[in-house]
């Protein structure tokens, strides 16, 4: 008999997957990790088995997730692009090879490296790309072709001749570690919120709707399968051979097994090793090498019998919750974090972990001082992923998540679909003003030098200002008596703000903080518009017309500009200078035409106002050193790798000076 407690969890779990799914396939922005994700999973089927009437169709055990954005075209799939089924033990996987040898005696493996990133198919006719699309919902994805077509690792043209002539390939875009480190440094420095692990770089990036900047992120590409009707073996291993040949990255490390007990030492051995590559791996993969076995084999609704994925377990460590605090982050969203007994985990000290949201929080049933679970796995910021019942003291109280904001006191909201509660208010809750200050007067916004996030929280906390536009009212005088500050700091200061009022029109923009309005977007949103008016008047079609709009950003920007006190600060910026029309800027002359550069390390000169005297003189400014460069321009602590690759390119290296001259010769 169904009780209520059991109707309740049923109803958490569902609605919990339901949310994971949402942010997965759809955002692109995962909160739990796989392996939450599936034990979470597993204890739903388990009581669905147990309590059959808790079953429905819409349950998420029955439904596959969809990451299809109607920005892009979808195709549908010629084979169906299934999920393989998880297996976190040896056991687990001696079943699996326990149930392949009652239908098929004589089996061998392929064992292949599972990549953390993101599943493409690619067709090929006559030995040439045609079509590149993501899994979607595994019937049909979004065509993402002139995206894949930057990835230098994907070939365009096959090589040899004894290829198929119209087949597809399979396989995992991913980003390596140097590209996402590289990635994320410039991010942060732009005042973003970096990406929390590859994965989900890697599967933002190929979704982006401008193809020019998936071509400066660095993604790859390793490729895995063959589909088609006239495969040049029956042997799925041989097929690997081929594609190798044919100019496709496969994995070096793929390895064919003729017993179990190879796969189990494949697996030991790479649960190891996996931390000296340079990308994410997140378990191996295990199928069966004969086609015609799997053929046989066949499939699930939703996966093959003849492969499965055994999952790495992530790093984990042990430790004592002592208390959680709450951050309220500028756009106002709440965020728990755990602080922790300090514990030892993947090589770093961890003192402090993410605790997701109120959901989590409720179904790990948190209290403060259990000893929980924290993995690392491939997040920047430690999770909590589990609570340790063994070692539960008597007494503790089960936690509550807070209702009001922690910092002024306002009831938290909750939106339909939104995992975070919010705080409301955004013209008074410290945090969301300081930070939307600190976003402000960062160097890619208005750039205004000396202060820094120190100051920019005391002068609010001095009550000198209470929003962005205050900063045009400030003196000297006001400035010069706060701590850690002098008259000639306070001169400099007052000095850079109004220096901020010749800060172009397209950082300006960016330089409010409108929510999901990045730089590049605000870039677009500048040259189509022109100045702040028409864009203020701009109705929501027009929008969706801009290049990197979509629908959550078009909608936050109308939000905005429907709040009376965001335009009123926006008409005192105006009032005190702030550029709030995009200007022509006049070219000085033709002399760098037809030539790129990339600026790379430390100059007496900010490098934006090097980008901008190449770009008066016609020079075009690029992000990554290629064999086509005209000239680096280098200064002080260039990267090493940096400046390794232009030797082996022979790219010519000038100094600013030397630019210069070049400029006036």
């Amino acid at each position: 008999m169904i009780t209520n407690d059991i109707l309740a969890k049923a109803e958490k779990l569902k609605k919990l997957l339901e949310q994971a799914n949402y942010e997965y396939y759809v955002l692109n922005n995962p909160s739990i990790t796989d392996y939450e994700y599936d034990m979470h999973m597993k204890e739903l089927q388990a009581l669905e088995v147990q309590y059959p009437e808790l079953a429905d169709v819409n349950s998420p055990s029955q439904r596959v997730g969809s990451d299809l954005n109607q920005a892009f075209t979808q195709v549908q799939h010629r084979y169906p692009m299934l999920s393989l089924s998880n297996v976190y033990s040896v056991e687990e996987l001696r079943d699996f090879d326990t149930r392949i040898r009652k239908v098929v005696s004589d089996v061998s493996y392929v064992c292949e490296l599972k990549f953390d990133g993101t599943a493409i198919g690619i067709t090929y006719q006559n030995g040439e790309m045609v079509r590149a699309v993501t899994r979607g919902d595994g019937v049909k994805g979004d065509d993402v072709t002139a995206n894949v077509r930057t990835i230098r690792s994907i070939p365009l043209k096959l090589r040899g001749n004894d290829f198929p002539a119209d087949f597809e390939v399979r396989g995992e875009i991913i980003l390596p570690h140097a590209s996402f480190n590289r990635l994320n440094a410039e991010r942060e420095e732009i005042g973003e919120q970096p990406f929390a692990n590859p994965r989900n770089a890697a599967a933002g990036t190929l979704k982006m709707q401008n193809s020019s900047v998936v071509a400066k992120r660095g993604l790859d590409c390793y490729l895995y399968f063959l589909n088609g009707d006239q495969l040049p073996t029956e042997s799925h291993y041989c097929n690997l051979l081929s594609m190798r040949s044919w100019g496709f990255k496969v994995s070096e490390h793929a390895m064919l097994c003729t017993t179990i007990e190879e796969v189990v030492a494949f697996i030991e051995r790479w649960d190891e090793e996996r931390h000296n590559l340079p990308y994410d791996t997140d378990g191996v993969v295990i199928k069966v090498d004969s086609l015609a076995h799997q053929v046989e084999l066949g499939f699930t609704a939703k996966s093959p019998r003849w492969a499965v994925a055994y999952k790495f377990k992530a790093e984990q460590a042990s430790t004592k919750l002592l208390s959680v605090d709450f951050q309220v982050g500028r756009t106002g969203a709440i965020t728990p974090v755990a602080n922790l007994e300090p514990v030892q985990l993947a090589g770093t000290t961890v003192k402090r972990a993410s605790l997701h949201n109120a959901d989590q929080i409720e179904l790990l049933d948190l209290r403060i001082n259990d000893y929980v679970l924290v993995e690392k796995g491939g997040e920047i910021i430690p999770k909590v992923v589990g609570v340790d019942m063994d070692r539960r003291g008597s007494g503790l109280v089960p936690f509550k998540y807070i209702t009001h904001c922690p910092e002024c006191g306002t009831l938290l909201v909750r939106e339909e679909g939104e995992a975070k509660h919010f705080c409301p208010n955004d013209a008074e809750c410290p945090p969301q003003i300081v930070g939307r200050l600190e976003h402000f007067i960062s160097r890619k916004a208005m750039n205004i030098d000396g202060l820094g996030s120190e100051t920019a929280e005391l002068v609010y906390r001095e009550g000198l200002i209470r929003d962005i536009a205050d900063l045009y009212n400030l003196e000297v005088e006001q400035l010069k008596n706060l701590e850690r500050m002098g008259a000639k700091s306070a001169s400099n200061i007052i000095k850079s703000i109004e220096n901020s009022k010749q800060v172009p029109f397209e950082r300006v923009l960016y330089a409010l903080g409108i929510r999901y309005v990045g730089e590049v977007t605000a870039k677009k949103l500048a040259a189509h518009f022109k100045s702040i008016d028409s864009l203020m008047a701009a109705p929501y079609e027009e929008l969706l017309q801009v290049e990197e709009v979509g629908e959550k950003i078009a909608e936050s920007i109308i939000h905005h500009f429907k709040e009376p006190k965001n335009v009123e600060q926006l008409e005192r910026l105006r009032a005190n200078g702030v550029q709030m029309v995009i200007k022509e800027v006049a070219r000085a002359s033709d002399k760098l035409n037809n030539f790129t550069f990339v600026i790379s390390g430390t100059f007496e000169i900010a490098r934006d106002e090097i980008k901008s005297l190449i770009e008066e003189n016609g020079g075009k400014v690029v992000s990554s050193i290629s064999g086509n460069l005209s000239y680096l321009v280098v200064g002080e602590n260039m990267g090493p790798a940096k400046l390794e690759k232009a030797n082996k390119l022979g790219t010519k290296m000038i100094s600013l000076s030397e630019l210069k001259d070049l400029i006036n010769s």
